[in-house]
């Protein structure tokens, strides 16, 4: 980032050409007109997929194994390392752990469920606490906030305070009840 930094000032503070920078730092003249283009790397992008050839015919078998352990206890489900030894053993599998290990965890991953139902009964109660940028007085400054929430109702209570200390957490907490009328 360092370097980053310093080929961009070069070019576009100091005024130097391209080229004679390219030479300075020992860089092509082409990463150092990407370096002008972005402020900060732009990091590395994938263009296509994954290929796996050599896992490719036993993702069915993967496939099935992680199906199976749906209906297993927990502790007893396949780990990444115990499906690719019973791959060894059981189909002749001659590709690298890595690939396997990988393949599980984005199975894994793309089996679960991201998101809940967000249905609310009466007398439910949401509550979250962040930062946020107040202007108060003319000035800009940080203030922790506490929020809660009644979504059945759509009543809402917010406070907000100059620190993030016990005290501002434990008065977060008592003001909604007494606003609110007690527990909802």
């Amino acid at each position: 980032m360092e370097l980053y930094a310093r080929v961009r000032r070069a070019v576009l503070v100091e005024g130097r050409s391209q080229r004679m920078v390219g030479r300075e730092f020992g860089l092509a003249r082409k990463t150092v007109r990407k370096m002008l283009e972005y402020s900060a790397p732009p990091g590395y992008q994938r263009q296509k997929p994954v290929r796996r050839p050599k896992l490719g015919p036993w993702q069915g078998v993967i496939d099935s194994m992680l199906e199976d352990d749906k209906h297993r206890p927990r502790k007893q489900r396949h780990t990444a390392k115990r499906i690719f030894e019973r791959l060894r053993a059981e189909h002749s599998y001659l590709g690298s752990y890595t690939i396997v290990k990988d393949y599980v965890r984005l199975s894994k991953i793309g089996g679960q469920e991201m998101f809940g139902p967000l249905s609310h009964g009466p007398g439910e109660a949401q509550a979250d606490i962040g930062e946020a940028i107040v202007v108060i007085t003319g000035v800009e400054c940080k203030a922790h906030f506490m929020a809660f929430d009644l979504p059945h109702s759509d009543d809402c209570f917010v406070q907000a305070f100059p620190a993030d200390t016990t005290e501002a957490f434990l008065e977060g907490h008592v003001r909604p009840f007494e606003y609110f009328g007690g527990v909802p």
